[in-house]
């Protein structure tokens, strides 16, 4: 990995600059490091070569100090002061920087949001049977979720699913001036919210109004943008992505606690290997359902494949792993590498997070590369269109294309450089309930009692510029050391379940009251909560626990953390999750560094407002310090015992 600069960043002020060395290792993983060396050797490239060919990255844009809104520009500012110091326009860095940053929140909120409005379609096709293949699965959840809606409980569960539907619909516009689910917390949020006007009143409401404010000669006041991010982003994580979650589990089952496996050694040399990539099941749960077809089980025999065999990759796998325990090849950064295996007849894929050089690669080999979302056609893929009405039939038609391409197959370019490492998964929020008698109370006593210290969500996508899951396992290791529960989704679950930290063996890695609590549910220190968009589940878990406990979110001894985040979904999903009021580290500096008014807006202002704030902290293990003093301080205000750090 080539060099970079990286500036930690905490509350109260600036750390030295951290230089890592160009010997830096891209991953923690034997099976990277094992098939990053096999595309040297072919003479293939990966993101690894593509970033090291970026390098020097451009530092006004790292600052967020560069701007092309408008055709007068693009424009830069110099941080030193010898050069320009305001945009054509007259924005100065403070207005540059707010801006760039909060049409990243917007970009995340758009995609995450956007995902949910593809399930609210897919209910009301189902709803009124044009959907084959599609059914209601949890009908208790469509009852809770309905009732939280206002739908009559007396429907029938068709009916109670369109009226449903039709609801949510409602979220994305602006007649209701509300979100639903924020009625799950508790009221002082909600006061919070509203004393800076930041309650969510739509969802497309408030990324329309985002983008419009970032128009040139909109909104130029930085603080008051940075209000704005903060509601579009909740308008995310208190609707879209909450919605998207709630009616995946009502769709395709709400997620309990199952076995499965992890890391690329999933694939298999002796069958039909099809992976399914991105980040909505809607596709995904009839390929896994067609993979299952006697006629093609068989046709696989007849081509000499043993049977047919999926993995998921990313969201779309964690997806089909929470609910039919589809094991993990890896995470985002291990796509590449996947098909370089040489073992894959079909990778298939959605949206979010895939990279546009997999049709190079699969043209190296017999892979067939299928995109399905007619929001997302690849270089070099097979389109196969997917609606809610050809869903059954598109899942078919991959299997069978798969499995009649293993014939093309050439065994001396296959290469599985690993053993699948056990994992156990499925926590959903009913299922953690569940497992302590349908109350949180149990989970709240040990709290209290000071076996558990306290939780935090370690999510978050891979990045090149961090060794591959470095952040991740280090951090959590760190925590589950110091009596926290971690709660994870995303990459960084994918990461922890190759680490072996999500079995229950793994409670020997974690502190005695820890410990204690996991051998007595037989659970992992680390629990998965499913996709990044399943990060809502954590929320409505804090919020449930705030409500019992009768104090604000920010009072409840949590955080979260972003080790290795990338994405613009990831500066979304931590706004939301800092405004409400869960303290939240970055490992990745975000571009806001350029102005001294955003960066002490985030890193110091927010807290007397949400009672909650960022740091950036690239160092896993002074991270994990920032987070431990944290929640130790939020235990000694609810009067509980608080330890040193």
């Amino acid at each position: 990995m080539a060099s970079d600069t990286r500036k930690a960043v905490r509350p109260g002020g600036y750390a030295v600059e951290q230089k890592p060395s160009s010997e830096t290792p891209v991953s923690i993983q034997p099976d990277t490091l094992a098939l990053k060396q096999k595309a040297e050797e072919e003479g293939l490239e990966t993101i690894w070569e593509r970033f090291a060919a970026q390098q020097p990255e451009c530092g006004f844009c790292q600052l967020g100090l560069s701007c092309r809104i408008c055709a007068m520009g693009p424009c830069r500012i110099d941080p030193f002061g010898d050069g320009p110091q305001r945009g054509i326009c007259g924005a100065d860095a403070d207005i540059m920087v707010a801006r760039n940053l909060a049409r990243m929140v917007a970009g995340g909120a758009a995609a995450h949001s956007d995902h949910g409005r593809d399930l609210v379609e897919t209910l009301l096709a189902v709803a009124e049977g044009h959907a084959p293949g599609y059914q209601l699965t949890d009908l208790a959840k469509l009852d809770r979720i309905a009732a939280e809606y206002g739908v009559a409980p007396e429907l029938p569960p068709l009916t109670k699913a369109r009226e449903l539907a039709l609801a949510m619909m409602e979220e994305y516009g602006i007649k209701k001036g509300h979100l639903t689910f924020t009625k799950r917390l508790p009221a002082t949020r909600l006061e919070k919210w509203q004393a800076l006007g930041i309650t969510p009143r739509g969802i497309d409401w408030e990324i329309a109004e985002m983008m419009h404010r970032t128009h040139m000669g909109v909104d130029n006041d930085p603080v008051n943008l940075l209000l704005q991010a903060l509601r579009t982003a909740l308008a995310d994580g208190w609707g879209g992505s909450m919605i998207a979650t709630e009616l995946s589990d009502i769709l395709f089952g709400t997620p309990q606690p199952a076995a499965s496996q992890a890391n690329i050694g999933v694939l298999k040399a002796d069958q039909v290997n099809i992976i399914l990539h991105g980040h909505n099941p809607l596709v995904s749960e009839m390929v896994v359902r067609a993979a299952q077809d006697p006629e093609l089980l068989q046709r696989a025999r007849e081509l000499g494949a043993q049977g047919i065999n999926l993995v998921g990759l990313c969201c779309t796998g964690n997806e089909v792993l929470m609910r039919k325990g589809i094991p993990m090849a890896g995470n985002h950064l291990v796509q590449e590498l996947a098909l370089i295996t040489g073992a894959v007849e079909a990778i298939l894929v959605d949206y979010q997070c895939i990279l546009p050089s997999l049709g190079d690669l699969a043209a190296c080999y017999h892979t067939i590369f299928f995109s399905t979302s007619p929001k997302a056609k690849f270089p070099k893929a097979t389109h196969l269109a997917f609606t809610p009405e050809t869903g059954e039939a598109l899942g078919r038609e991959v299997v069978a294309r798969a499995v009649e391409n293993y014939a093309r197959r050439n065994p001396e370019r296959v290469f599985i450089p690993a053993s699948p490492v056990q994992q156990f998964t499925g926590f959903s929020v009913e299922a953690i309930l569940a497992a302590l008698g349908g109350t949180p109370e149990p989970l709240l006593e040990a709290i209290k009692a000071g076996q558990l210290r306290g939780a935090v969500g370690v999510v978050g996508c891979n990045n090149p510029k961090v060794t591959q899951d470095f952040g991740h396992t280090t951090l959590t290791r760190e925590l589950i050391a110091r009596d926290i529960l971690v709660l994870d989704t995303g990459c960084a679950a994918v990461a922890h379940a190759k680490a072996g930290l999500k079995v229950p063996e793994a409670a020997e890695l974690a502190g005695d009251g820890l410990k204690a609590v996991c051998r007595s549910l037989n659970i992992p220190p680390v629990l998965h909560m499913g996709s990044c968009v399943d990060n809502t589940r954590i929320l409505a878990l804090v919020a449930a626990l705030a409500q019992a406990l009768g104090v604000d979110t920010d009072q409840l001894p949590v955080a979260a953390a972003a080790p290795e985040w990338y994405s613009e979904k990831a500066v979304a999903i931590a706004s939301y999750a800092v405004a409400s009021g869960v303290f939240t580290v970055l490992g990745v500096v975000p571009p806001v560094l350029g102005s001294k008014t955003v960066t002490e807006v985030l890193l110091k202002g927010l807290t007397q407002h949400l009672g909650a704030c960022f740091a950036v902290e690239p160092d896993p293990k002074k991270a994990a310090a920032l987070i431990i003093r944290h929640i130790e301080e939020k235990r000694r205000g609810l009067g509980l015992e608080a330890r040193g750090v």
